[in-house]
């Protein structure tokens, strides 16, 4: 598959930083008909180097980092795990939070009866905090800032549900109406911050949501 629709925003000799379009993986996946992702791309049209990470959804569009080398892969790791990246993410939610902002720590968990779904599980689940920031009230949705602190697979989908509030467009989460709302998940990662593996220097990258 062709880069033609992937935007390089950054390049250097340690990293890559993409703005990934909805409806692409981050990673194969496990059938073989599911090969095209974000990595394979770069890796076959004059990157192949690449190193994944960390992942967005396969709805989810916008900002992610990927090494060119070993060693920057591992210092990268290692920024996401002890949390010294920056990350936020733009969405449209459905209906109107009755204040501004919040937080939001409710423990999550992999729902394998309702695959790929996740749950909020206070006994078994791991914990999960996002905090989120309302930006524009339109009608029946809003524009929110989502700030995640954990990295929890469908964290932010599913702390938005547990509010009463889900993301326009999400098949896996949202109702009738907040699904009807929008033809794709609004969810995009719009900022990223995080220092560089060779140099130090304390990069950030911002991308505006497409909806």
């Amino acid at each position: 598959m062709p880069l033609s629709n992937i935007e390089i925003v950054h390049q250097d000799a340690a990293l890559l930083v993409i703005n990934k379009p909805t409806l692409l993986l981050s990673v194969p996946g496990r059938a073989e008909d599911n090969r095209d992702c974000l990595v394979t791309r770069l890796q076959d049209n004059g990157y192949p180097e690449a190193r994944i990470v960390h992942r967005l959804d396969w709805e989810t569009s916008g900002l992610i980092v990927l090494a060119r080398d070993a060693d920057s892969h591992r210092e990268l790791s290692r920024q996401f795990h002890d949390r010294e990246t920056e990350k936020a993410y733009t969405a449209l939610c459905w209906g109107q939070p009755a204040s501004d902002s919040g937080r939001i720590e409710l423990p999550l968990r992999y729902d394998p009866p309702n695959k790929p779904r996740h749950i909020v599980d206070h006994e078994l689940g791991k914990h999960a905090l996002t905090f989120w920031r309302v930006v524009e009230r339109c009608g029946d949705w809003c524009r929110v800032e989502l700030t995640p602190i954990t990295g929890r697979s469908h964290q932010l989908r599913v702390h938005m549900l547990s509010i009463g509030h889900p993301l326009l467009g999400d098949r896996l989460y949202a109702h009738e109406q907040a699904l009807a709302a929008h033809e794709r998940l609004c969810l995009h990662a719009s900022l990223l911050c995080l220092t560089h593996p060779q140099t130090g220097e304390r990069l950030r990258f911002e991308s505006p949501a497409p909806f």
